[in-house]
């Protein structure tokens, strides 16, 4: 049978950041997680599309705990406001879902390349900044959730073009931004476990899911062709929205989600099916890789760790 929502431990005491809640993956973890007793605080960009998402849920549940906040992470001023507004609120877990996915070349308020600001530096900026509302000394251990793709397998980073200046093509550099996510993940994990922090960062990935996010290429581009195409396909080989969401849930929720792991889809081709722990691409454990892409986020962002950097393995 697999693990499904029914085993989704009960929530009531967490409370839950989950970012881009209010469509596709992040509205079915975000229901979820309220039905169960969490208190959801909705990061969305667009205030209006978060409250639409929250009323839609507290219309077909019941003494749900959900907020809507702003926080667009194409802005890193929207991301130290949305941060600012939290104060020193308690966190449980962050749940970084929110992204874009396959759209024509764009940059966002910081000057960054989109996909690579949005999916990868917007998340790592909200993470540090909220560092110390996820309570890293306490029991019981907090958690960040980072929602990567399996895309990522293609990803390269590319120090001397990471935001595709010199030359674009939209998958190459979503796989860039979705390898980063895991990246990113597991050097957290790392320098958590160095400061002997309670906290876990687990990688997910949600397999083929049918959600808003395969289109939005296509609309930005103009492509009534390539949006039929991508409709065609979400039907046959996708699955829903609502199963997709299951690894972040698991990752977010389960007592034997394990720190510093990378879950899926254990079905068809990794893309449907119940969360199982899986093997990423061999670039995402490069821990040189990691380790540098930390240092230009941090030079990027302006936004530092107060966590140690551990010592690299050697690569074989």
């Amino acid at each position: 049978m697999g693990w499904t929502a029914a085993d989704i431990p009960d929530q009531h005491g967490q409370t839950i950041v989950v970012t881009g809640a209010n469509s596709g993956i992040g509205f079915e973890a975000t229901r979820d997680l309220a039905r169960n007793g969490a208190t959801v605080i909705m990061a969305c960009r667009s205030l209006d599309r978060g409250e639409d998402a929250a009323r839609t849920i507290r219309e077909n549940g019941s003494d749900v705990d959900l907020r809507v906040e702003a926080c667009d992470l194409g802005s890193l001023e929207s991301i130290r406001t949305f941060a600012g507004r939290l104060g020193d609120e308690p966190v449980d877990v962050l749940i970084n879902n929110a992204g874009v996915m396959a759209i024509p070349r764009s940059e966002t308020e910081d000057g960054f390349e989109t996909q690579f600001g949005v999916n990868h530096l917007g998340h790592f900026a909200l993470t540090g900044l909220l560092l110390d509302n996820l309570a890293l000394d306490e029991d019981p251990d907090s958690r960040i959730v980072t929602v990567s793709s399996g895309v990522h397998e293609r990803g390269e980073i590319d120090f001397d073009d990471l935001q595709h200046e010199q030359s674009y093509d939209k998958w190459d550099a979503y796989a860039q931004s979705k390898l980063a996510n895991v990246l990113f993940a597991y050097e957290l994990e790392r320098r958590l476990l160095t400061a002997n922090a309670n906290a876990k960062s687990i990688a997910v990935h949600p397999g083929y899911a049918d959600t808003r996010l395969q289109y939005r290429g296509p609309e930005q581009s103009g492509s009534r062709l390539r949006k039929a195409g991508m409709w065609i396909l979400n039907t046959v080989l996708a699955q829903s929205a609502e199963k997709g969401a299951l690894p972040t849930l698991y990752a977010a929720t389960d007592p034997d989600a394990e720190g510093g792991a990378y879950y899926g889809p254990g079905g068809f081709q990794n893309m449907r099916g119940t969360p199982e722990r899986q093997a990423s691409s061999d670039r995402s454990y490069d821990e040189e890789t990691a380790q540098r892409l930390w240092a230009v986020s941090s030079e990027l962002t302006g936004v530092t760790y107060d966590l140690p950097e551990p010592e690299v393995e050697m690569q074989a």
